[in-house]
């Protein structure tokens, strides 16, 4: 048995905003199109998870929602501008086999880093803009065994790709 993380950073957030706090900031019309198309994108591949996992910050939200997948979804306050260890914690709690973890960078870049084995063959996986989606395999059957860097990477896109922008 496998389980299957799904990594993904929140879509573009608006700075012209009047949002209270940086918390509370939405998406802009380029992150809710973004969000839209990673969510088609993992619904064609048939990645739905059975769980998702999100920071509780208005952008990942908004993201989640946008794109449709249709899990159940938890809102967790330390996952906001959570560090790569926060994320190893949280995931390894984890109730599902394919979980979508939802967050900020830069904890979210130094967790995919340090989550699998062989980064992939990708120009922008070092800094893993906005949308940016990982798909990894792990030869476990529970997240409570998680070690780091032993993901295989299945897949790995940013939004722009999959706009054709």
């Amino acid at each position: 048995m496998t389980c299957t993380l799904i990594l993904t950073r929140h879509a573009k957030s608006a700075w012209d905003t009047s949002a209270p706090s940086d918390h509370a900031r939405p998406l802009n019309n380029r992150g809710r199109h973004s969000a839209a198309a990673v969510g088609t994108w993992l619904r064609e591949i048939g990645m739905i998870p059975d769980q998702v996992i999100s920071s509780s910050a208005q952008r990942t939200r908004e993201t989640c929602d946008l794109m449709e997948l249709g899990a159940p979804a938890v809102f967790i306050e330390r996952l906001y501008h959570a560090s790569a260890e926060i994320l190893f914690q949280v995931l390894r709690e984890a109730e599902h086999n394919r979980v979508l973890i939802l967050g900020h960078n830069p904890g979210l870049a130094a967790f995919a880093h340090s989550i699998v084995r062989h980064p992939p063959d990708h120009s922008r996986f070092d800094d893993f803009p906005t949308g940016a989606t990982l798909i990894a395999r792990f030869d476990i059957d529970r997240w409570a065994d998680l070690t780091w860097s032993s993901g295989k990477v299945a897949e790995f896109t940013v939004p722009r790709e999959l706009l054709g922008a």
